[in-house]
């Protein structure tokens, strides 16, 4: 059941960027100005949905959210990796480069979500 509730929240923070996007870019927004904003909401969704939905936990946790922070870094540099080393490297075409990023993070985020950023304190271990 976690894995769906990480996919409806993943779902929705990936159309809240895309619409935040297109909305801010209506307002005549610069592009990367646009995309800061849509992209900082969208994270902050990311944690609110993620932390209460998913994974049931209290948002007022510091070091939570700083592991959460360091995730989505992680994510950063993962799809920075892959776009700008390993495509040009393989020669893999930009729209493949992009789906192999789309398909690689969300495993990346639920592993580090499920066994770092939420995992319970030792000897707390949750079923669920």
């Amino acid at each position: 059941m976690r894995m769906q509730r990480f996919a409806i929240i993943g779902v929705l923070v990936a159309l809240s960027y895309l619409l935040l996007y297109l909305a801010f870019l209506a307002l005549d927004l610069p592009r990367v100005i646009a995309n800061a904003l849509a992209f900082g909401l969208a994270i902050c969704l990311q944690y609110v949905g993620q932390t209460c939905f998913t994974f049931g936990r209290r948002l007022q946790d510091l070091a939570q959210l700083i592991r959460f922070g360091v995730m989505v870094s992680c994510g950063f540099v993962t799809s920075a990796g892959v776009t700008g080393w390993l495509g040009p490297l393989f020669a893999v075409p930009d729209w493949a480069v992009a789906a192999v990023v789309t398909v690689i993070l969300p495993v990346q985020n639920y592993l580090l979500m499920r066994l770092w950023v939420y995992a319970p304190p030792q000897g707390h271990e949750r079923l669920s």
